[in-house]
């Protein structure tokens, strides 16, 4: 018979073994799920890790070594496409389509789609946003908050927000 007082007990020993492992706290989601195994699950490659409470849909490919940090976004509805040793942190939040046209339409116009594409070795900072149809080039980083809406290339450096004409 289930006990309630089991699952708590074995919550707190996950929370002390977290702590004293990582020195770190998590969600009961992500200390009750190993972070590999779950990029391992979505098809990433080999030694990437992605928390349980990121939102993952459509077509998302990331490559090996790529960490992908809690409270991530990856909308793959258009393709997205993560290279390898890259850093997407904390909050970062990736688009591949947008229903911007298709509510101020009241639904005549359709969804937009449009692939995005990181190369390898790029870092994402904290609460970053990128928009669809934008490529990040080999070894670029992305400043904490940033919006990104245009194509960064290899070793750019993207700090704010841009706006697109």
């Amino acid at each position: 018979m289930f006990k309630m007082d089991h699952l708590i007990n074995y919550i707190k020993k996950l929370r002390q073994k977290m702590k004293m492992d990582w020195d770190r706290h998590v969600s009961i989601q992500d200390l009750l799920s190993d972070r590999w195994e779950t990029a391992k699950f979505y098809g990433f490659g080999k030694g990437t890790s992605c928390y349980n409470n990121s939102l993952i849909q459509g077509d998302v490919k990331v490559g090996k070594n790529t960490w992908i940090g809690p409270n991530t976004v990856l909308d793959g509805k258009g393709s997205i496409t993560i290279g390898d040793f890259c850093a997407i942190s904390t909050g970062v939040q990736i688009y591949s389509h947008s229903s911007v046209k298709w509510s101020t339409s009241l639904g005549k116009l359709p969804l937009e789609y449009s692939p995005v594409k990181i190369g390898n070795g790029v870092f994402i900072g904290p609460n970053s946003i990128i928009q669809m149809g934008v490529t990040i080039g080999d070894r670029a980083i992305i400043g904490a908050m940033s919006f990104v809406n245009k194509n960064v290339p290899e070793n750019g450096k993207w700090y704010g927000v841009s706006k697109k004409s």
